[in-house]
């Protein structure tokens, strides 16, 4: 039996890698860390037509971004390993456990239609079992594809690690393909040997492969390998309640990068949903660890909600150092055309801006604020100003007088918009509107001292005074 816990995820190089890929590595990974165990990580690249080196490296660049750290040195490939699988094979024909099967495609296909017509389960009938076929010429030109002979009578059962008992009668079961015509395994057969090979002790994956793990189960009692614990998975859904897929949401892991997720949130979001620990619902990747238990898996779909998931990436947002997230932030201004330049307190505006943007590139596009000169027009002030335009002008003009006295930080800004607003009897918006348009081009802002604060006394001066002359010569045209 098993002397260590080893988990492992063995995605397919096809294209990205998908939600519940990611959700079962985290699963995996929890597993193996929760028993001080190993998390292994597998490419099953032997679909040929589809497997791609720049998919392989979509799983890596994956992995990596969710800080799934693996711990085999070496990454395993089905396609280095096709001695071993013919090796195996060589066995199973030599105990006659397997047979080569000569049936064609088109032979196949007219079986499978004669038996939907009779109201059948399409099925292989076994014609090329050995005992069906004595005496029976080998067609010329026909390369045979191996067969695993499946036990006949009794029944399939283990305990799954999710669902509990599961059985499934081998009358269900036909022999099905393990090496095809040009020597490369299929799926069942490959994985088999594979997770002996790498002594998996937690088959932990999605609830579709659930029909695969009795022909499996026989393929282990075949070879002489120890069954593993099988897990399977609910399937993730989407908001509309049907299976994820593009149609319904975003499904490739790398896109939540793109769209400024943080990995942590992420990562906390996927193992959450479809397990729980309480009522907790946000924890660290260690935690997560000394709670996750198998048992705890929901059996029924979890369903994806960007809603919940924006809520939780703002938690661990408003919670980052802002040195942190604003390394993280700062190339996103960059491809946003922003110039960081002009920007003094780049972590500053982090502080000021984390507890209103959910993402990364949300706080991106709203940094964007301080890394460009809006040109200023006078009459872009808005409409409720400009009944009270004449006490406007004069406490802004009040303000670019006094500015350069102080000492630039929030708490002074705010005193000298205090003391204008009592000395000229304006309320605060007829002072701090026009301060917000004239420095920074926008109506909204964060709060307008910290605003100003952080685009430093220089610079604002500097917009205020121009913003002014522009204003007075609108003024005296009208």
């Amino acid at each position: 039996m098993f002397t260590k816990v080893r988990t492992r995820i063995a995605p397919s190089p096809t294209g990205m890698m998908h939600l519940g890929t990611a959700r079962t590595a985290i699963y995996c990974w929890a597993v193996a860390r929760h028993f001080g165990g190993e998390f292994l990580l597998r490419i099953e690249d032997t679909d040929r037509e589809r497997s791609t080196p720049e998919a392989t490296q979509v799983i890596l660049d994956a992995m990596k971004w969710l800080n799934l750290d693996y711990d085999n040195k070496e990454v395993v490939y089905q396609m280095n390993r096709l001695p071993r699988y013919k090796e195996v094979v060589d066995q199973l024909l030599a105990k006659d456990l397997a047979y080569k099967c000569y049936a064609t495609k088109e032979e196949l296909d007219e079986m499978r239609e004669a038996q939907k017509a009779r109201g059948e389960k399409p099925r292989y009938d076994g014609r090329w079992r050995p005992e069906n076929c004595v005496g029976k010429p080998i067609p010329e030109g026909v390369t045979p594809v191996i067969r695993f002979r499946n036990p006949d009578d009794g029944v399939v059962t283990w305990e799954d690690g999710v669902y509990g008992e599961i059985t499934v009668a081998n009358s269900e079961l036909d022999d099905l393909v393990i090496m095809r015509g040009d020597g490369i395994p299929t799926y069942n057969f490959a994985v088999v040997v594979d997770d002996w090979d790498m002594q998996i002790s937690h088959v932990i994956r999605g609830a579709d492969h659930i029909n695969n793990t009795p022909r499996q189960i026989n393929l282990y009692n075949a070879i002489g390998a120890p069954l593993p614990t099988f897990a399977h998975l609910p399937l993730i859904h989407g908001e509309d309640g049907q299976k994820l897929s593009k149609r319904n949401g975003t499904v490739s892991v790398l896109q939540y990068d793109e769209e400024g997720y943080l990995p942590e949130a992420l990562f906390n979001y996927l193992a959450r949903l479809g397990w729980g620990h309480k009522d907790d619902e946000k924890f660290s990747r260690e935690q997560l660890a000394e709670w996750f238990e198998l048992s705890d898996c929901s059996r029924s779909p979890a369903r994806f909600s960007m809603k919940k998931l924006d809520w939780l990436n703002h938690e661990y947002i408003k919670e980052y150092d802002d040195k942190k997230l604003a390394e993280l932030v700062k190339p996103r201004i960059e491809k946003l055309g922003g110039d960081l330049s002009l920007v003094k307190d780049l972590p500053g505006v982090m502080a000021l801006l984390k507890s209103r943007e959910p993402t990364l590139q949300a706080l991106a596009k709203a940094a964007m604020l301080f890394c460009h000169n809006n040109s200023v027009d006078a009459s872009s002030l808005p409409a409720q100003l400009k009944d009270k335009e004449d006490a406007s002008f004069e406490a802004t003009a009040a303000f670019v007088r006094k500015a350069p006295t102080i000492e630039w930080k929030k708490e002074n800004i705010y005193g000298l918009m205090k003391e204008i607003m009592d000395e000229q009897g304006v309320k605060v918006l007829h002072l701090a509107i026009p301060l917000r348009v004239l420095v920074t081009g926008a109506e909204k802002t964060p709060s307008i001292d910290a605003t100003l604060e952080l685009y430093g006394q220089e610079r604002v001066l500097t917009r205020l005074n121009e913003g002014m002359e522009k204003w007075a010569a609108q003024r005296a045209g009208n």
